[in-house]
């Protein structure tokens, strides 16, 4: 009977490979303190991101490598995650934000912001550290659909303390003008305030900073790009034509940045009805073809639901307060993409 040691362990565990990685969990440096009592075995697993949507897969899978090679009777593993940062942004020593993901599209009504906070949410609901920035300047509609309409007391001499709800850290101007005071701002005081939001406001450490970015191609992108760029982009669209082609735009934009594109989340794309069928309201396939025209990654689609609707306008994410609603099952499986496409691309 053959000795169970760390070297056969780890050789195990050589054989089981991260699926979105492409890399075994060894030279992944995924695996720390291995121990050995007898015939059980311990070790930790540590991810590239705490929503890793293969998360169940891996640990199973190394469970049945070790006891297959090993002869373990008894294998305990603990799942932990690090989030890696993306290079570009490391060379910023002035903030401790370890990724930044604009959510953008090329029209307005297509749901962005619907996507944007529902992202943030279900990021922070698997441990990660979120923020979540309205860039929106001329419809920040943010602070309504987070339900938080102030920030914290200013102190002195101090960063802006950011708003939080459902442990995501909010900055906003909607918190700074009135309600219903129309924002009326050239090119020069659009810069000014995503920088300030970016550089000025105590952020403290994030995984992930979502950024909801107002529709289109103009100012307040480039502004964004100037001062930190992005570490990737999401476009979201609707199926029909005019929604895909101005989407089409939004992507390209993205590309000459070199803001590298995530994928495409096509929102609005069914209606549910009683009998089970889906009926098609804004057509049908947008984003797909647009994913296909663009090379991007289609991230999946989102049902018309009254309940997004309804939790936007109360402040209460679906993802969390209807999780198992197919329209939060939806975005809490593009959440866990995106960051998986992240991680994906900090450690290419």
């Amino acid at each position: 009977m053959q000795e169970i040691t760390k070297d056969l362990v780890l050789k195990a565990l050589s054989t089981v490979l991260d699926p979105d990685l492409r890399r075994d969990l060894v030279s992944l440096n995924m695996i720390e303190d291995v121990t050995i009592e007898g015939k059980k075995v311990s070790f930790k697993i540590e991810l590239t991101t705490p929503a890793c949507p293969l998360r169940d897969m891996i640990e199973k899978d190394a469970r049945r490598a070790v006891i297959a090679i090993t002869g373990a009777e008894e294998v305990h593993i603990e799942m932990k995650a690090k989030v890696p940062e993306d290079k570009k942004l490391k060379l910023n020593q002035d903030h401790q934000i370890k990724n930044i993901i604009a959510v953008g599209s090329g029209k307005g009504g297509v749901g962005k912001s619907t996507v944007a906070v529902n992202l943030a949410v279900g990021l922070a609901q698997t441990g990660a550290k979120v923020g979540l920035l309205d860039a929106d300047i001329y419809g920040p509609n943010i602070p309504m659909m987070m339900g938080i309409h102030q920030l914290p007391p200013m102190v002195e001499d101090q960063k802006i303390q950011p708003a939080v709800a459902f442990n995501v850290k909010i900055m906003s101007i909607g918190f700074m003008v009135q309600e219903g005071q129309p924002l009326i701002w050239r090119g020069p005081m659009l810069h000014s305030a995503i920088k300030q939001f970016l550089t000025d406001v105590e952020w403290g450490e994030l995984d992930y900073l979502i950024v909801d970015l107002p529709p289109g191609t103009g100012d307040v992108q480039l502004s964004l790009v100037q001062t930190i760029p992005p570490s990737g982009g999401v476009i979201v669209t609707t199926p029909q034509a005019v929604s895909i082609d101005d989407a089409f735009r939004a992507v390209s934009m993205f590309e000459k940045l070199e803001v590298p594109v995530l994928g495409i989340v096509e929102n609005m794309s069914y209606l549910r009805l009683p009998d089970g069928s889906e009926l098609n309201v804004f057509g049908e396939g947008g984003g797909q073809k647009l994913a296909v025209l663009s090379g991007a990654k289609f991230l999946g689609t989102v049902p018309i639901d009254t309940d997004i609707r309804q939790g936007g306008d109360d402040g209460r994410p679906i993802v969390l307060f209807a999780p198992e609603s197919e329209s939060a099952q939806a975005l809490l499986k593009i959440s866990k993409l995106i960051a998986a496409e992240i991680s994906i691309r900090s450690l290419a």
